[in-house]
C-alpha cells in the first residue's frame, strides 16, 4: 500500500460523513438507459431513480435472471411505472455474454445513457477468459463491453443530434494501491499467476486499471473525427453497505462490515452519484467524480 497523506483520510471521512449528495436531477425523458449489474446495490438504486426520472426504457443488465426479475419487480411496485424496465442477461465474466449483450443493444431504437456499474470482488483466485476473474470483470469485459456499444451510442447521437454518456462505477481504493504489478513486462498476465497473486490488494488493482482504461478512452473520444458526441466519465461512489463483499470471510471481512455500518453510505444515497454522472453534464468527460462533482483525487497515475 502507497503512503497515504493525513489530509486524504480527512477527506475522505468528511465526504462520508458530512456530505450531503444532491437529490435533484434532469430528467431522462424518452431515453434508452442500460444499468449493469442492477439486480441489487447501486445499480438498482440508480435504475429505480433513472426509472422515476421518466425514462422511456431502463435495460438492468444482470447475471442472474432471476434476480433481474425480482429487482424488476421492486422498482415498478416502488415507481408505479410498468413496462419500462426490461431485465437482460450479462455475464461479465464471459466474453460471449458480453458479445451477445452488445449485439443485442445494436437492435434498440436509441441508446442514450450506459451505466457500468457491474463489478466482483473477491479474495479467492480464480481464473475467467485467461486472466484472474477480478480483472476479466472489472477491467477486461466492462471495457470491451463499452467498446462494443460505442458504434449505437455513436449512431444514437448523431440521429438524434444530441450527447449521449457511457459511464463507469470507479471506487478511491485505486489510491491504496501502488500496483506492484507494475514491474512485469504483461501487468494482466501478471495478475493471472496464482503464486504471486495479492488478492487482498486485487480489487484495488483493478479499480486502478480501470480508472487509467476510462482516461485513456475519453481521450480517444475527445479527438475522434467520427461523428456523434459521447460523455465519457469515472465515479466514485464512496464507501458503500452493498452485497459487493458477499464472497468474503475471516476476521478481516468481519472488521471490514463493521467498518461499513460505522461510515458506509446506503445504496440509495450512494445511487445518486451513478445517475448524477449519467446526466452527462459536460463538464465532466475523461473526469472522476466524486461526492456528484469532478474530483480533487481524479488522477491516479502518481500511485503507479
Amino acid at each position: 500500500m502507497p503512503l497515504i497523506s493525513p489530509r486524504y483520510f480527512l477527506e475522505y471521512f468528511r465526504s462520508q460523513l458530512f456530505t450531503t449528495l444532491p437529490r435533484q436531477f434532469n430528467n431522462f425523458t424518452g431515453q434508452t438507459v442500460i444499468v449493469t449489474g442492477s439486480n441489487t446495490g447501486l445499480g438498482l438504486e440508480a435504475a429505480r431513480h433513472i426509472v422515476r426520472l421518466d425514462a422511456s426504457k431502463v435495460i438492468l443488465a444482470v447475471r442472474d435472471v432471476s434476480k433481474g426479475d425480482s429487482a424488476k419487480r421492486s422498482i415498478e411496485d416502488s415507481t408505479g411505472q410498468l413496462d419500462i424496465v426490461e431485465v437482460w442477461p450479462l455475464d461479465l465474466s464471459n466474453y460471449q455474454s458480453v458479445k451477445s449483450f452488445a449485439k443485442r443493444a445494436t437492435d434498440l431504437d436509441r441508446l442514450d445513457v450506459v451505466v457500468e456499474n457491474a463489478g466482483k470482488l473477491t479474495h479467492d483466485f480464480s481464473i475467467a477468459e485467461d486472466n484472474e476473474s477480478t480483472i476479466t470483470v472489472n477491467v477486461v469485459s466492462t471495457m470491451l463491453l463499452a467498446l462494443l456499444l460505442l458504434p449505437k451510442l455513436r449512431e444514437t447521437s448523431q440521429r438524434l443530434g444530441k450527447t449521449v454518456v457511457l459511464t463507469f462505477t470507479g471506487s478511491f481504493v485505486h489510491w491504496l494501491t501502488n500496483l506492484p504489478e507494475r514491474k512485469e513486462e504483461r501487468i494482466l498476465e501478471a495478475c493471472a499467476i496464482k503464486e504471486k497473486a495479492r488478492m487482498r490488494d486485487r480489487y484495488n488493482v483493478s479499480k486502478l486499471l480501470e480508472l487509467l482504461a476510462v482516461q485513456e478512452l475519453a481521450n480517444k473520444l475527445s479527438v475522434s473525427t467520427q461523428p456523434g458526441k459521447i460523455i465519457c466519465s469515472i465515479l466514485n461512489p464512496g464507501t458503500v453497505v452493498t452485497e459487493i463483499d458477499r464472497e468474503g470471510h475471516g476476521i478481516r471481512s468481519a472488521l471490514f462490515q463493521v467498518f461499513l455500518k460505522l461510515v458506509g453510505r446506503n445504496a440509495e444515497e450512494a445511487s445518486r452519484t451513478l445517475v448524477h454522472a449519467a446526466q452527462g453534464l459536460e463538464e465532466t468527460h475523461g473526469q472522476y467524480l466524486d461526492d456528484c462533482k469532478v474530483g480533487s483525487r481524479r488522477n491516479a497515475q502518481g500511485n503507479a
